[in-house]
């Protein structure tokens, strides 16, 4: 027998704007001075990170996930001039899994939309006291079981990128487009949905930037040999209520690349000032994944009892 497979990520720091590495060849050459989160300790790993530079702040927020409880909050990291990590915390928990922290700021204020597909919506939090301190605004997409919703406005415009989950891996493939005329929306879903349905490039991986060619240009996910295996990138020739076309460019991005423990995927690439912050997996084997399993659904079953029938 093969002992379980157990997706283990990492978070860094690379130093160069996100638009240059559209050549794989740089993301190798800042291999040596990417900076990397602390190691979470065991059992957990950190993932999708998105962040702000307030001076010489750099704000990063992450998920936080932990096998022990299969569940995931979302996670302040900070970071002082040079990058030097200072401390974190704990700033947004559900009783639903959390994770995709996209960041975005408009009309002076901050905001969150963490991915919460298993609360059936798309929402967005406010900052009500950055970083530490975070509320619900309003959903929108009712509804909709949306992943990975990675936003950018456009000559005048919201769009917003996401896949959805359901049946046979469908958010691993599928990119969905919303728009709107205000971030508040109201959100119209665009008539040539599902964008793209390919396993190879479908799922967004971070955020939307204009190319050096004035394209929006969109990181995804290649899952076609793992999930979060490299990122690619989306070229969009039109974006518009109407009509969308788009190119897959054919450069990619992979763990090797940058980290000599986690090579073996890559599925978020994010702008944060003058910073990119990647994330990066390894894939371990261990039959203690199946004891950490096993505790937790006696967990669940020593919780039922406890409660008693309804």
């Amino acid at each position: 027998m093969i002992p379980p497979a157990s997706d283990f990520w990492q978070v860094g720091l690379v130093p160069v704007p996100i638009g240059s590495l559209l050549e794989p060849a740089v993301l190798r050459a800042f291999r040596d001075r990417t900076v990397w989160l602390p190691d979470p300790g065991s059992w957990r790993y950190l993932a999708d990170p998105f962040g702000i530079q307030r001076g010489d702040t750099t704000h990063v927020f992450v998920e936080a996930f932990d096998y022990r409880t299969k569940h995931a909050v979302i996670e302040h990291h900070e970071f002082g001039a040079g990058l030097a990590w200072r401390n974190k915390s704990v700033v947004l928990a559900r009783p639903f899994h959390l994770s995709y922290p996209y960041m975005v700021e408009d009309g002076g204020e901050i905001f969150m939309i963490p991915e919460s597909h298993r609360a059936g919506e798309i929402a967005l939090y406010r900052a009500k006291d950055f970083p530490r301190q975070w509320i619900r605004e309003t959903v929108l997409l009712p509804g909709v079981p949306g992943a990975e919703a990675s936003l950018l406005k456009h000559e005048g415009r919201w769009w917003m990128f996401f896949t959805i989950v359901g049946a046979k891996a469908r958010d691993q493939r599928e990119l969905h487009v919303a728009h709107a005329e205000s971030l508040m929306g109201p959100w119209r879903l665009h008539p040539q949905n599902p964008i793209i349905d390919n396993r190879a490039g479908g799922r967004p991986g971070g955020t939307p930037f204009i190319g050096p060619d004035g394209r929006v240009t969109l990181p995804v996910q290649d899952c076609s040999r793992t999930y979060g295996g490299a990122i690619r990138f989306v070229r969009f020739t039109a974006l518009s209520p109407d009509r969308i076309s788009f190119e897959h460019g054919s450069a990619q991005l992979t763990g090797d690349m940058i980290s000599s423990s986690h090579q073996e995927g890559c599925h978020t690439l994010a702008q944060c000032g003058n910073l990119t912050l990647i994330d990066t997996k390894r894939i371990e084997r261990s039959w203690g994944r199946y004891a950490i399993n096993l505790r937790r659904g006696i967990a669940r079953l020593g919780r039922k009892a406890f409660d008693g029938p309804a």
